[in-house]
């Protein structure tokens, strides 16, 4: 959790080009030959303003037109399910009918997903109906199993953020406490790592049946937030201890780079061999480093980012984030030594020196959080004044902090440059990729547009931290590229299967971070600055926003 009032320490140095290279062989990495690792981190002082216009005067004012229209969109979603499909926990708009998640029965996914943001809204009929059913209807008492992250950063996330919102509503509290207790046994393992699903009604973790005794890295990684709230609010050390034991675990299994496998084990809490990313099961194990304010592992993390991650596309020039995938090298080397590992890597994971890494150049839209959250932490990890002004001034963030700014606003404009398709060039692929391919013809990969929000995220905290209407310009440009293409005309939003197909061919399916999310965070783009300002509030990777705080449980040991 963000801690109110906590100085931080200065950023890791830009690492010189000699060093760069004493570590690259001291760790022994494979390189690919079409991949150069560090790139140019030398930076002058004048080009942190990059990012911002240079004749822009920073606004925080709300655009209000652009605000009320997301508002009707948002009720344009809102109507439909509670016509068609009130309490289940997914909608289908076009056949006009909810699902659950399980035979057994659903937990009220839409509806607690979508509260908080009526709230923000000043939406008071449509949340006092949606409270009614909280209160008369949810039941978490389900002989099924849910995902243990789904189920923490969407409804224990949405029920604390609806307290917070209410003013102290006791139901919200109330459900929230329930739902935690009901997922602690996911945590009853030998390394104290949760297992990925969790039966409410027996109340016992389940394993996932297609990854054995793995649990991603994310998921492991993104339940700390809302924990810890809970334990603020109720006095009751067992939420915090439970999920800073997680990250104990994971401190403990760090690789020398700073960068986590997707999959870590847990029976033994050591990473397994697989791929490195940013994107899907890994994303929000970076983004919770920053927003716990794990400082060394963040600093850590970013670094390592930079160093084995981040490239520019051919063609394209765009800066952006590859994958590391394990592979059989001849030679047998592979990113981290041997030596690196404690005997219990020697004894479980001997994979990890008998494999190589090779690169591959794709970048998903979840990795789209990363250009705004890198600006977040260029402000706060990379800050060396109290007080950062909007746009920050050169002498307010150590040379780390101006390296993940300007990476941040670079990939802030790869994001937006593939929004380029047929779907009024603002729609994006759900899936994209930076490898040169034949010349016209689409990506091989994912061209799905599911209504995610990680690009306005980012554009939404770009905007906060600078002023720049630049940023307002292209969130309504996605806007009203959704309207065109994704909303349907009896109500809902669907998704899109090719971005590049006009006419579109939907999806019959509205994802709960359509109302819990995109249509929130483009809400916050065009509001007045002092609507849940970011000195204030964190938000969870599920965009509900929970007040920051200054603890009164034990802090972290891994600051």
């Amino acid at each position: 959790m963000l801690i109110a009032g906590t100085a931080l320490p200065v950023g890791l140095p830009v690492l010189p080009s000699a060093l760069v290279e004493y570590v690259l062989r001291y760790l022994d990495v494979v390189v690919v030959e079409s991949w150069t690792p560090p790139w140019n981190r030398e930076l002058k002082d004048d080009r942190i303003n990059l990012g911002v216009r240079p004749d822009s005067v920073p606004v925080f004012t709300a655009d209000e037109a652009r605000r009320d229209a997301v508002v009707e969109a948002f009720k344009h979603a809102w109507l439909a399910y509670e016509r068609d499909a009130m309490g289940d926990d997914e909608y289908h708009p076009i056949s006009q009918k909810g699902t659950n998640l399980t035979a057994a029965g659903g937990i009220g996914y839409t509806v607690i997903d979508s509260i908080d943001t009526m709230l923000i809204m000043g939406l008071h009929d449509e949340y006092e109906r949606a409270r009614i059913w909280i209160r008369d209807e949810l039941s978490f008492d389900r002989n099924a199993s849910f995902s243990t992250f789904e189920t923490t950063i969407r409804v224990m996330g949405g029920l604390l953020s609806a307290y917070h919102l209410s003013g102290g509503d006791p139901l919200f509290l109330e459900k929230a406490r329930e739902i935690a207790d009901r997922m602690l046994p996911a945590f009853d393992t030998p390394s104290s790592l949760p297992l990925p699903m969790i039966n409410l009604h027996l109340l016992e973790g389940v394993s996932d049946h297609d990854n054995g005794d793995f649990i991603s890295t994310a998921e492991a990684s993104t339940l700390q937030l809302e924990f810890r709230y809970l334990a603020h609010l109720t006095d009751e050390d067992i939420y915090w201890d439970t999920v800073e034991k997680v990250m104990v675990v994971l401190k403990a299994a760090s690789l020398p780079h700073g960068l986590a496998p997707i999959f870590v084990d847990v029976e033994t809490g050591i990473y397994g061999l697989s791929p490195i990313r940013l994107g899907s099961r890994g994303d929000s194990y970076y983004e919770y480093l920053l927003k716990q304010y794990l400082q060394t592992m963040y600093d850590e993390a970013m670094t390592g980012i930079h160093m084995y991650l981040v490239q520019r596309s051919v063609p394209g020039n765009l800066l952006n984030t590859a994958e590391l995938i394990p592979d059989r090298a001849k030679n047998g080397k592979t990113l981290v030594t041997h030596s690196y590992f404690p005997e219990p890597y020697q004894r479980y994971n001997a994979s990890f020196t008998h494999s190589g890494w090779r690169l591959l150049p794709k970048q998903d839209h979840l990795v789209c959080f990363l250009g705004g959250s890198l600006m977040l932490g260029a402000t706060t990890s990379g800050a060396v004044v109290n007080q950062v002004s909007v746009p920050p001034l050169p002498n307010e963030l150590s040379p780390q902090g101006k390296r993940d700014w300007l990476t941040g606003v670079e990939l802030i404009k790869t994001c937006l440059a593939t929004h380029n398709t047929q779907t009024l060039s603002h729609i994006f692929r759900d899936h994209l990729t930076h490898a040169r391919h034949s010349p016209g013809k689409p990506s091989p990969l994912d061209a799905r547009y599911i209504l995610r929000p990680e690009t306005v995220e980012s554009l939404f905290i770009a905007f906060r931290l600078t002023g720049d209407t630049w940023y307002r310009d292209q969130g309504w440009a996605i806007f009203q590229a959704i309207e065109k293409h994704c909303r349907i005309p009896t109500g809902g939003y669907a998704s899109i299967k090719n971005v590049d197909q006009v006419p579109v061919e939907h999806e019959d399916k509205m994802e709960t971070f359509m109302m819990s999310e995109t249509l929130k965070y483009l809400y916050l783009l065009f509001s007045d600055a002092s609507v849940l300002p970011l000195s204030d509030y964190v938000f969870n990777t599920e965009a509900h926003p929970l007040p920051i705080f200054l603890p009164i449980a034990g802090t972290s040991s891994l600051l």
